[in-house]
Parts: structure tokens; sequence; C-alpha cells
């Protein structure tokens, strides 16, 4: 038997806390990837404003700084930013609020070129990890109703459809499905 590892495991991918250093490339990736998956679905002035408010990297550095906040990093082999995720504390939504102690799973966004490669399932498996570390005992989340890809990955990793909300953009308002996991 070689020493070789076999070609249908996947490398793991390093995860870190998220850092000042990352402030700029993580607003490039969650610009980028919500442009690209929700950009066709609403007017550009409205994605460009969103996109303007919600990832600029002072609204990043603010989030990072946000003690409520924890936002944790997939990087490449060169330390560079792939994707990531962030978990919100005191977030609440109706169809979740009879659950024990619950923290939001708010952000999970991995770079186009890295899907299929268990980028996102390992920010998963640790932000779950943290939110148990914490005390937490459910995990809830947001995803578009069209956003079929993302649905598929989240009921892999154990998530149930609990209930939906408005998420609005500017002039657009667009239907999330509330998703919620028993840690």
């Amino acid at each position: 038997m070689s020493g070789t590892a076999s070609p249908s495991l996947k490398p793991q991918t390093p995860l870190r806390p998220a850092q000042p250093k990352d402030v700029q490339a993580i607003a490039t990736l969650g610009s980028t990837v919500f442009g690209s998956t929700f950009g066709h679905s609403l007017p550009a002035s409205d994605l460009d404003a969103y996109l303007k408010d919600a990832y600029s990297p002072s609204s990043i550095a603010s989030d990072l700084a946000n003690p409520q906040m924890d936002i944790i990093v997939a990087c490449n082999d060169v330390d560079h930013v792939i994707g990531f995720a962030q978990l919100t504390r005191g977030t609440l939504e109706e169809c979740v609020s009879q659950k024990e102690k619950l923290i939001e799973l708010q952000r999970l966004y991995v770079g186009e070129e890295y899907h299929g490669r268990g980028v996102g399932k390992a920010l998963i498996e640790r932000a779950e990890e943290m939110a148990r570390e914490q005390g937490f005992r459910t995990l809830w989340l947001g995803v578009w109703e069209e956003n079929l890809k993302a649905q598929k990955v989240y009921g892999r990793m154990g998530f149930e459809k609990v209930g939906e909300h408005d998420f609005k953009m500017g002039e657009c308002v667009q239907t999330d499905w509330i998703l919620s996991k028993d840690l």
C-alpha cells in the first residue's frame, strides 16, 4: 500500500478566526458572491446600494470588531481567504423564538472556484462547534427561497425549514427561508 492519500479524499481546509488583515478580502469575496448569487434578481441600483452598505471594508471591519459576532475564514495554502462564515448572537425570528439558546449563522460565502471542495461544509462544522462551545443549542439561518444549491447544502448538514421572512434590499423584497438545526 502506498503512502499517498486516496484521490477521493479532500485535504483539510485551513480555518481560523478572521483578523483585521482579512477585512478587504472578506469585503471583496462577500460582494462578489452576493452579487453573483442575487444580482440578477434585483435592480442594479438596489444591488449596488446594498453591497456598498453590507460589504464595504468599513462595514466588515465594524462586524469584525462587534463582540456579538464571530467571523471565521477558510484559507487556501497561501493564507488567502476563500470563504467565510459569520455567527451572530442576539438576532431572532418569530419562527425560532421557541427554540432554546439561539445563534444565527448569518453569512456563509465560498468563492465560486472553491465550490464542491468541502469548504462550505468545513465552515458550517466549525461554526456549529463554536456555537456549542459558547453554550448555544440552536443554529438558525436565512437562505433565499431561490437559492436551491445552498438549500441542498444546508439540508445535507441537517438544517430544516421552520419558516420564512422578507428580506428587503432597496425597493426589492425577497423571501428567505428560515432554517434551523439543534446542536
